[in-house]
């Protein structure tokens, strides 16, 4: 076919086209690179290729000519980058990649509640993470963080406790706190690597994203992804020959 990459591009477009209207409740007569601009906002991936799509808004006008009852007609074959790139922004916008697809495997740490602290201590020393899941029968109560660990046992010295007691005879459940829940981001399954970016963006205290299930509180965790993943999510973005961060 004499205008196959025009053909591909034109298909790729429109699907952008139409998703950008769906994310900005738009009109169906508005003008694709004011969609665009608007829709940056909105969209990390549409931020990230905002200078590309406001090209390509341009590029499809060039190739492209109506022609009354025959409908549009090709005027011009863009090249293969120009269409490999687009068809990889229209698959990240239409249907980006989930977190579960980048961490096939990630082993989350957990200690059940019942044991006794020195053993989120133990786990922190195992795991190098600074973020423990704490589990009573099955679901997840809450998390341990090391720094706030580190602060209850400075705190249990200096009221004249003994440090190796203290972690030997409390228990992991004793020392959940539901505040500190606040620092991190429950999300579902279906969260895209957009989702977590954009998470930590739009919070910059925040310590970690947890991924369960259905995104609900006390369901078992999937995945947690705190911002020294970013290197595993871009280098996963680089293999797809997108546009890493």
């Amino acid at each position: 076919m004499e205008y196959a990459n025009a053909a591909r591009f034109l298909k790729s477009y429109n699907r952008i086209e139409n998703q950008l209207k769906i994310l900005y409740n738009a009109r169906p007569t508005q003008n694709f690179t004011d969609l665009v601009k608007r829709c940056t906002d909105r969209n990390l991936t549409v931020r990230r290729y905002e200078n590309e799509l406001v090209d390509y808004g341009k590029l499809r006008n060039a190739i492209v000519h109506h022609s009354g009852e025959s409908g549009e007609m090709f005027i011009a074959n863009p090249c293969d980058e120009v269409v490999e790139t687009i068809e990889y922004i229209e698959r990240q916008l239409c249907n980006p990649p989930l977190v579960t697809d980048v961490f096939k495997v990630k082993k989350v740490a957990t200690v059940f509640s019942d044991k006794p602290l020195l053993t989120a201590v133990e786990k922190f020393a195992e795991s190098h993470q600074k973020t423990i899941l704490v589990y009573d029968h099955g679901k997840m109560a809450g998390l341990i963080n090391c720094y706030c660990l580190y602060q209850a046992i400075a705190d249990c010295v200096k009221c004249g406790g003994n440090a190796s007691e203290y972690l030997k005879n409390t228990l992991c459940g004793d020392v959940i706190d539901e505040k500190q829940l606040e620092k991190y981001l429950i999300l579902d399954k279906s969260a895209t690597v957009f989702d977590v970016f954009e998470a930590f963006e739009k919070n910059k205290a925040l310590f970690a994203v947890i991924i369960t299930e259905n995104g609900v509180v006390g369901e078992k965790a999937i995945l947690l992804i705190t911002p020294s993943d970013f290197p595993i999510i871009n280098r996963y973005l680089e293999s797809t020959s997108t546009k890493s961060f």
